[in-house]
């Protein structure tokens, strides 16, 4: 794969010259395929990024150094599963100043976007952005006075990439793993109350960072890891939420089809989901190979639709298919089959909850 050898620095002269097209093409395909699927807000597929948060160390100065080990405390107390869960990813240190040169970049990313869209008819698009925090966690400060300052730094040069990519007409997805998973993504978890005071900051530069963005056009990812795992150290949404719903923008994503999360629609018996959000609720497992029955899928945005209202949610997956390019739990191929039950569940859900019937 040649997205890994250029991570791995492997990438040959030739490879080199004829990545661009090949992306630009991939690119092309997969939002034709979502097209095609029926899917209304596509995206790219990211398939210019190795990683979903390690790739900014392209469009970032300072992010040098050795590769710095990943901590999962949830796998301490399972060291022979743990032997299955292997990441072959660069993490590297912040080991100077942060500054963001990666526009000639972007400005290629957001092309194959747009060129693909232009094929396609579709009624929105977004693309992904990893959030300072969760760049700070895999790779870490070596550079700063504080953790906060290194924080801001990231804010502030990341800052162009999101506003231009809202500038272009696509939504943004920030991408903000830190503020669930961070939590047990080192050696030992965090206590909650230690939790929620280091989320507040992490929204707190969120918002900084996401200031000049109408909150309408930005999407926020939240998750607690997009691997198998026990995940027995996720920490609950009920005591997040109300620091989550800070955070500038209108759409929330949570995880709600797999098994340690797919109970937290309850949530919204007991807590108003504030007027200027909406919930945009993973109804697809990225972590199972199972094909979820479109039934399914419909009871599961029924839960959330009854609950905030019909006009505040979208149907979506827990997460992307792979957070790595070389870490797939899910066969490509299967993951296109879950991806039309997903469609089919959510024609199920709309005649429902709208009470039309098929083909109307």
């Amino acid at each position: 794969m040649k997205i890994a050898a250029k991570e791995k620095g492997e990438l040959d002269a030739d490879s080199r010259a004829s990545l661009p097209s090949e992306i630009a093409l991939a690119v092309k395909n997969v939002v034709g395929r979502q097209t095609a699927l029926g899917i209304s807000i596509v995206d790219d597929g990211e398939m210019s990024k190795y990683a979903y948060a390690t790739y900014a160390r392209e469009r970032l100065t300072g992010l040098t150094g050795a590769d710095q080990p990943l901590a999962l405390s949830e796998l301490a107390e399972f060291p022979d599963f743990a032997k299955r869960i292997v990441l072959d990813i660069k993490t590297p240190a912040c080991v100077g100043p942060i500054t963001y040169h990666g526009d000639a970049i972007l400005a290629t990313d957001i092309a194959n976007l747009k060129a693909a869209l232009a094929e396609s008819a579709i009624e929105e698009a977004f693309m992904n952005a990893s959030s300072p925090g969760i760049m700070a966690h895999y790779m870490p400060n070596k550079f700063y006075p504080s953790h906060e300052a290194y924080l801001y730094a990231l804010g502030d040069a990341m800052k162009r990439e999101y506003d231009a990519i809202v500038e272009s007409g696509i939504l943004l997805q920030i991408d903000c793993p830190d503020l669930a998973l961070g939590r047990h993504f080192r050696e030992k978890p965090l206590d909650v109350a230690d939790f929620r005071k280091e989320i507040t900051l992490l929204v707190e530069v969120l918002n900084h960072a996401l200031r000049d963005i109408p909150p309408d056009r930005m999407r926020m990812h939240l998750c607690w890891g997009n691997y198998e795992s026990p995940h027995h150290h996720d920490i609950d949404l009920y005591e997040i939420f109300d620091i989550i719903v800070r955070a500038r923008p209108m759409a929330i994503l949570l995880e709600a089809a797999n098994p340690r999360h797919a109970h937290e629609w309850s949530l919204f018996k007991e807590t108003r989901l504030p007027d200027d959000k909406l919930i945009v609720p993973g109804v697809i497992d990225t972590c199972t190979n199972y094909i979820e029955h479109p039934e399914v899928v419909a009871q599961r945005i029924e839960q959330y639709a009854n609950l905030v209202g019909r006009e505040r949610v979208i149907a979506s997956t827990d997460c992307g298919f792979a957070s790595f390019a070389t870490f797939h739990t899910v066969d490509p191929d299967i993951a296109w089959r879950k991806l039309e039950s997903l469609v089919h569940g959510a024609d199920i859900a709309s005649r429902r909850l709208w009470n039309r019937t098929p083909g109307i």
